[in-house]
């Protein structure tokens, strides 16, 4: 080996040594380009009430839209808590279906209502190999996880906690919270970041209802302030909700919390609170997300409007 040709090399080993020891935090971001993806929620789909045919109205509108890919925000079916798992299976397999219609990728985000024999009522032992979240894992995969596209991170979170009275809170236990930590501390800084989470961590929803009574397992994200801390320091352009089934946007520490209306409305009894069924587009241009809330002009068979 020539003089020059140990000089390249050990320049080489040295570059190479340099950048495998360099802080992420010093790495640069991929380059963000601009894109459109559909956030569609609570589309419990079901048997009755027509929901089929809406559930396939909402599928087939939002193709129609140019879209990367769709995130599904949680509650796919109604109901698997408290059923059998024939039904289950059933409502399930209904659900599949129907996202046949979209036509494109769906990443699937975690509801309450996708957990399996939670409730007692549903007569399943909590040996059963599918309860609780096994169902929904076998099916679409982890209940929380990451991703990334065109120079942005996705995070969908697990936003619902199992309690040992058989029933669910909204709460993401500790694995989650030190995963959470560990893939935020992962992106490059300035990284742009999408979140998921089918709970809302941020909502006013308590706001336009009457006060109800206080329910056994409270109403409130149990450990979300701890997951909004962790985005602190992070280039977080929005969090994306469901559950409530309400359009509204909310802005928290310069962080915009969109929840979305829900694809069943006021589950398939027509309006929600002034929201009709209906999906979000979410366009991400110029580090910011900016959202258009699409009907489907689904008509109730049985309307019960809020």
């Amino acid at each position: 080996m020539s003089t020059l040709d140990r000089r390249q090399f050990f320049a080489l080993m040295g570059a190479t040594a340099a950048a495998s020891v360099l802080p992420n935090a010093l790495a640069a971001p991929a380059p963000a380009e601009s894109f459109t993806f559909l956030f569609l929620t609570d589309t419990h789909t079901q048997p009755e009430l027509d929901a089929t045919h809406g559930t396939q109205l909402a599928m087939k509108r939002a193709r129609l839209i140019p879209a990367d890919f769709a995130i599904q925000g949680g509650d796919h079916v109604f109901d698997a808590l408290g059923v059998t798992k024939q039904r289950a299976v059933q409502l399930f397999d209904l659900y599949a279906q129907t996202e046949q219609d979209l036509g494109m990728k769906v990443h699937h985000t975690l509801g309450n209502h996708d957990c399996f024999g939670v409730y007692t009522a549903s007569g399943v032992p909590t040996a059963d190999p599918e309860y609780g979240k096994k169902m929904f894992a076998e099916r679409f995969g982890p209940t929380y996880y990451s991703f990334d596209h065109k120079g942005h991170h996705f995070i969908v979170l697990d936003s619902i906690g199992i309690t040992p009275d058989r029933f669910y809170e909204a709460r993401m236990d500790d694995d989650q919270l030190a995963w959470l930590a560990k893939d935020l501390a992962a992106q490059p800084a300035g990284t742009p970041i999408i979140v998921t989470t089918h709970i809302p961590l941020v909502t006013a929803v308590p706001s336009y209802t009457p006060p109800a009574p206080q329910a056994a397992h409270g109403n409130g994200f149990v450990n979300g302030p701890a997951a909004i801390k962790l985005f602190e320091g992070h280039n977080v352009l929005g969090v994306l909700q469901g559950h409530t089934h309400v359009n509204e946007e909310v802005i928290w520490h310069g962080v915009p919390y969109m929840t979305s209306g829900a694809v069943c409305g006021n589950w398939w009894h027509g309006t929600r609170l002034g929201t009709p069924e209906g999906f979000t587009v979410v366009t991400v241009a110029g580090g910011k997300l900016s959202t258009r809330y699409e009907t489907t002009g689904f008509q109730s068979v049985a309307p019960q409007n809020t």
